[in-house]
């Protein structure tokens, strides 16, 4: 009886042991994964609010600007500084000071696309992982295929589903591995762009404020209210 039972145990393996046999196509997906992890990683720090744009920075700067406490020299004093990205597109726009708004306009515009490259960078990489991985998925599962009916077609697998089993297994295992990285990746990647453009709009708007405060156009204004 305990001889029977003994013969018809069922072999199981562990993941591990799944993963180390279901062939080259996993590794590839385990390496996207870490790289995924690492830009992850860089980019949550990056892209923290008091990195781009800190409050306490922007509103204590554009406040003395307005009220006149900084002239030119030392407004861009303030900004270098700072080392958030919103205090080099003000110090783009402060070394306009005093030219006309289309002027002070476009080098805030010119500084702010660079820093929105800036913090779109690596994101490619994770939209990269995400579009791959499904592909290296697939992959497997095609190998893993192409070994189960190998196993058919040389007779071998004929009565001994064991052997059809492995190549079924690396397939799925590889599928399954493929959309783990990818569903999280997809995620991620629509989270940072969201981001991205709402710290964007922030920095246009802060900058837009600026403009206003330094313009050649407002100055005129405030002379007149004073002759006034």
């Amino acid at each position: 009886m305990l001889a029977t039972q003994t013969a018809t145990e069922i072999p199981t393996q562990s993941l591990l042991d799944m993963a180390l046999a279901s062939g080259l196509t996993l590794w590839p997906i385990v390496v996207a994964s870490f790289v995924m992890l690492v830009v992850v990683f860089e980019r949550l720090v990056s892209l923290r609010r008091k990195r781009v744009v800190p409050k306490p920075f922007i509103h204590c700067f554009l406040s003395q600007v307005a009220d006149g406490s900084l002239d030119r020299d030392e407004a861009l004093e303030y900004c270098e500084d700072d080392s958030s990205h919103m205090a080099r597109v003000f110090a783009a726009g402060v070394r306009k000071w005093g030219k006309p708004a289309v002027e002070v306009e476009q080098a805030i515009l010119d500084e702010g696309e660079r820093t929105a490259n800036m913090l779109r960078k690596y994101l490619r990489v994770i939209n990269g992982v995400a579009t791959v991985s499904p592909l290296l998925g697939l992959l497997g599962t095609v190998c893993g295929m192409i070994k189960a009916f190998n196993a058919i077609a040389s007779g071998d697998g004929m009565g001994r589903p064991e052997m059809l089993a492995g190549g079924i297994s690396e397939a799925l295992l590889s599928t399954a591995a493929a959309l783990f990285v990818a569903i999280p990746a997809l995620i991620l990647y629509l989270y940072f762009v969201g981001r991205v453009d709402t710290l964007v709009m922030e920095i246009d708007n802060n900058g837009q404020q600026l403009v206003n405060l330094i313009s050649a156009e407002t100055n005129q204004s405030k002379g007149r209210k004073k002759a006034a």
